[in-house]
């Protein structure tokens, strides 16, 4: 298999560009090796595919901090799998449950204030994890199915979520008698003030492990890569998140699964641009077919459709079609398409060329052709 190139070099900028400059330099690669554009060219639709990876990496913050640090290793789906419990490296703080440890440590607020204790083994929601997916424009526009990759914390499998080694089990904490927290007593100027603090022994959990599980450490949970298929629907826009309920960090002690949030990115087109609900697209067109009317062929994201150029059409002209536009998220209506007429002149004529134009001033009431409507034109000004 040969070599990646790097991500910056393939969309040609360094690693300074902005994030405009990035979607811009994407816009030029896109455009230049599309598969619509260049029909049959295999070269061609191996660049567009190489741009394409590049921009999802490059694109992410997330991801594009990890290839800047350690380059394609580091946006590898498996990159940081396999390790054992929540320290391995490679792990993504954005995974790490907070929200258990905390929970696990201080429960349902402090005794000895009037809060009640939780208990700390009590089952607790899993929290949530977020990833990221680059979709093309057409994808985002009609909806499509894709699988991802993403990493999250899963009951061990070797102790089954206790953190004991096979054949053991946890015991009691003689500390704090399995309640999880200990009472401490402070002498101050107004008497003797009395709280609770986690236990200091067991960490607040009540109970301790003698022999770990070496698979988790004895953390009862470990991070492991994981493939899920997702349906994106119509409509999605670029940095919208899509929420998969259950699919997050798995609970602890048998408490529900937190969700998964998912980062869309949408890839730029290199011909639509999205207004809403509705899609923009140029057309170029030149002065014969403006001035006498004819019949094009508009890309939309159907396919292409006739359209009537009407005789007389100005520069900057916008035709709509009806229904040609995005899905609604809500399932009810499309947007519409709307074609901008852009008239090409040309920078080069030959000396017939010019002599026809020249004559067509006339017969548009120049009295001695172009040239001289030109003097005209700048003696007026002068004047």
């Amino acid at each position: 298999m040969a070599e990646k190139r790097d991500y910056y070099e393939v969309l040609g900028i360094d690693k300074s560009a902005s994030e405009d400059e990035i979607k811009k330099a994407y816009r030029k690669a896109a455009k230049k090796y599309h598969p619509d554009l260049n029909p049959g060219n295999k070269e061609a639709e191996e660049k567009f595919k190489e741009a394409n990876e590049a921009y999802e990496v490059l694109s992410d913050s997330t991801k594009k901090a990890r290839y800047d640090q350690f380059g394609h290793a580091g946006v590898d789906p498996n990159y940081g799998a396999g390790q054992g419990g929540y320290g391995g490296a490679g792990f993504d703080g954005m995974d790490f449950d907070l929200g258990d440890i905390f929970g696990s440590i201080f429960g349902n607020g402090f005794g000895g204030f009037g809060g009640g204790r939780a208990n700390p083994n009590a089952p607790q929601r899993g929290s949530d994890t977020q990833s990221s997916i680059t979709i093309s424009f057409e994808e985002a526009a009609k909806g499509c199915k894709r699988t991802i990759d993403t990493m999250r914390i899963e009951v061990c499998e070797e102790c089954h979520g206790n953190g004991c080694e096979s054949g053991t089990s946890p015991k009691t904490c003689p500390e704090c008698n399995g309640r999880g927290q200990v009472t401490v007593q402070q002498r101050t100027p107004f008497g003797v003030i009395q709280s609770s603090k986690p236990c200091s022994k067991c960490g607040g959990r009540g109970t301790i492990i003698e022999k770990p599980c070496k698979k988790c450490n004895g953390a009862g949970r470990v991070r492991k890569p994981s493939k899920l298929d997702i349906n994106i629907p119509a409509g999605v826009d670029d940095r919208q998140i899509i929420t998969v309920r259950g699919q997050g960090n798995k609970g602890v002690n048998g408490g529900p699964a937190g969700d998964l949030n998912i980062v869309v990115n949408v890839r730029p087109h290199p011909i639509f641009e999205r207004d809403g609900y509705n899609v923009w697209c140029d057309v170029h067109l030149t002065f014969m077919q403006v001035a006498l009317g004819c019949k094009i062929q508009v890309p939309t994201l159907d396919g292409k459709v006739e359209y009537s150029i009407p005789a007389g059409t100005q520069p900057g002209d916008v035709f709509k079609l009806r229904g040609r536009g995005i899905q609604s998220r809500s399932g009810i209506g499309k947007g519409d398409q709307l074609v901008r007429i852009i008239v090409d002149v040309p920078k080069k004529l030959t000396e017939k060329q010019r002599e026809l134009i020249n004559q067509l001033a006339v017969e548009f009431g120049a009295a001695d052709g172009i040239d001289n409507d030109k003097k005209s034109f700048f003696g007026k000004k002068k004047k």
